[in-house]
């Protein structure tokens, strides 16, 4: 009887994140028993009481895929990045954080000590005479104690260490993490390595069923409270602004289909350079005004137009950060 094929070893790491990539991974329901048969997990900080000494001690490559959630956002999470990455034969960015940079990601509209200074002196729970601050090391009597150090930038995982591939999403679509792993289990061909899998190489646009005309225009915008919308009618013909004319398929439209606008967690296609800059030239395009000053009170309606287009990509933007 020939040997049984031996199972793959998976990790799972949770950086700078709510979590919920996590929680994706556990949501292929009784899929994990088919993941389970091919593959055993041996590092996965919120599942698995490994240490990051156990990982330290495997050999390098030996972890045959892991998925990277969540972005580089301190010194923690960079040294786990290029562990992560010495130790695995496919080190897959899993998720929009660690992709684009995601939620966490908008912290790069400040920096470190403007966020510092709100979070212990000014904000409105805080009594903070003396202004103490984090340190990344201090003496107590119970012994030396370390915290990583906090970063004035928000990196993706690209920025921070070579990444294999990509499955974008906040969080990912379970199904899509089911193919990749097949594929991966079957030693089917994989993409060149950078590319992003698990994802659809046309725009949401294309999958969404709401009608759509050439007749455009838009005088204003509006969050969605604001409006009654008719559930049938392009989210952006109503003036409630949607990202899917410039996001990645492959979540199966699923916030459009529950009546939301698309955010953009997919990222954009290969050929844009900047989704939020494409975002905005593509809203440009639907404005119905002529007069510069119906254009300027067109555009004042955007809400948070920084959070809106870069909500979820501007670690990875042309971009990447405000400057002071």
């Amino acid at each position: 009887m020939a040997d049984a094929k031996p199972k793959l070893k998976l990790a799972v790491y949770w950086g700078a994140a709510c979590g919920g990539c996590c929680v994706s991974v556990l949501d292929v329901h009784e899929h994990l028993f088919d993941i389970t048969a091919h593959a055993d997990l041996v590092f996965w900080p919120i599942a698995l009481d490994t240490k990051y000494e156990d990982v330290e001690a495997m050999p390098d490559k030996s972890i045959d895929i892991t998925l990277f959630n969540g972005a580089v956002r301190n010194s923690e999470n960079e040294h786990m990045a290029h562990l992560l990455r010495q130790k695995s034969a496919i080190l897959i960015g899993y998720g929009s954080c660690a992709h684009m940079g995601g939620i966490p990601g908008l912290a790069n509209f400040s920096n470190k000590e403007d966020l510092f200074r709100r979070v212990y002196d000014e904000s409105e729970s805080t009594e903070n005479p003396d202004k103490t601050r984090p340190l990344p090391e201090m003496e107590v009597p119970e012994g030396h104690l370390h915290i990583p150090v906090l970063y004035n930038d928000v990196m993706t995982l690209g920025q921070a260490v070579e990444v294999d591939y990509y499955i974008p999403g906040c969080p990912p679509q379970s199904e899509r993490l089911l193919e990749v792993f097949q594929a991966v289990v079957t030693g089917a061909e994989l993409p060149p390595k950078g590319s992003v899998i698990g994802a659809l190489p046309r725009v949401q646009c294309d999958d969404c069923k709401r009608k759509k005309s050439e007749k455009k225009g838009i005088t204003r915008f509006y969050r969605p409270w604001e409006v009654t919308d008719d559930g049938e009618t392009c989210l952006n013909e109503q003036g409630i602004l949607c990202m899917g004319p410039v996001t990645r398929g492959g979540c199966g439209v699923r916030c459009v289909e529950g009546n939301a606008p698309c955010r953009g967690c997919y990222g954009p296609l290969e050929d844009i350079a900047d989704a939020g800059a494409k975002a905005i030239s593509v809203i440009a395009s639907m404005l119905d005004g002529k007069e510069p000053a119906e254009i300027a009170d067109a555009i004042a309606s955007i809400p948070d137009p920084a959070g809106t287009f870069y909500r979820f990509n501007l670690p990875a933007s042309k971009f990447r950060r405000k400057l002071s």
